[in-house]
């Protein structure tokens, strides 16, 4: 054999022996700076919630409400939970549900009423009464006042001088705390309530103008508001009827109409 070749196989040979030596050496290497990612759990707590939709007017009990766990960092004033109240379960069970709970919702001490109270006085906010008035189809939106809904309430009465009917708005916006004995949606999904009585919730001055106004009335009719109007304000009503704010006057009412008024005498 030539020498040219003989030097050209052993520079070959000598090639292929760094070149696997080299790939030997780049596998056998470990991978540097590998980057370990580590998920850390939010600690939790248990909270009262709710298990179901509970409409208002309804009673706690140990099937409506459950404990879930919360993350701590999500926990709002308010909520009640199994460190600060661990005997929950029993403690708030026939309470009364003053406003809708939806199913998962925390409870809030703001949404119930103490198991104690009865339901219609549970529902009324603080300084509000209820005031029931009898309606019809004709006077209550053709059955479709609701309880919760907003309505105004107008009077017609006849003139005494003229002998033509009036309408006035005696009450604005005031909202309607049930419908007969319903205070809320029937369970079935119906739209309107065929009633006889919806009762109110008014200010002690609206109730004084209301009962003026049932006295004086051919009719009360309940006008529907639309629910956008929920936030407007409710404490608007007729004052003029109370001729003098309510300060120990007598009202004379005839024929639908105030014909006197005057100062009654307080006891010495």
């Amino acid at each position: 054999m030539k020498p040219a070749r003989i030097m050209i196989l052993a520079v070959a040979v000598v090639a292929a022996g760094l070149a696997g030596l080299l790939a030997m050496r780049l596998t056998g290497q470990k991978p540097q700076n590998l980057v370990e990612t580590i998920v850390q759990k939010e600690p939790t707590t248990k909270v009262l919630v709710s298990a179901e939709n509970l409409p208002v007017g309804s009673r706690l009990n140990d099937k409506s409400i459950e404990w879930m766990d919360w993350p701590k960092g999500g926990v709002a004033e308010g909520f009640i939970t199994s460190e600060s109240r661990p005997d929950a379960l029993t403690e708030i069970a026939g309470s009364v549900v003053r406003l809708p709970i939806f199913k998962g919702e925390p409870i809030r001490a703001e949404k119930i009423a103490d198991s104690s109270s009865r339901i219609m006085s549970s529902l009324l906010p603080s300084g509000k009464r209820a005031v029931a008035t009898e309606i019809s189809v004709a006077t209550g939106a053709g059955g479709f006042v609701l309880p919760n809904d907003r309505v105004d309430v107008i009077m017609v009465r006849q003139s005494k001088d003229s002998g033509t009917f009036i309408t006035e708005n005696v009450l604005n916006n005031v909202r309607v705390l049930a419908i007969d004995q319903q205070i809320q949606e029937a369970p079935d999904g119906s739209k309107s309530v065929v009633g006889t009585t919806a009762t109110l919730e008014l200010t002690p001055d609206q109730t004084k103008v209301f009962a003026v106004a049932q006295q004086m009335a051919e009719r009360l009719t309940l006008a529907l508001r639309s629910v956008a109007d929920a936030r407007e304000p409710d404490t608007a009503a007729a004052d003029y009827l109370l001729q003098g704010g309510g300060k120990a006057e007598v009202q004379l009412i005839k024929s639908g109409s105030i014909v006197k008024t005057s100062t009654s005498q307080q006891a010495k």
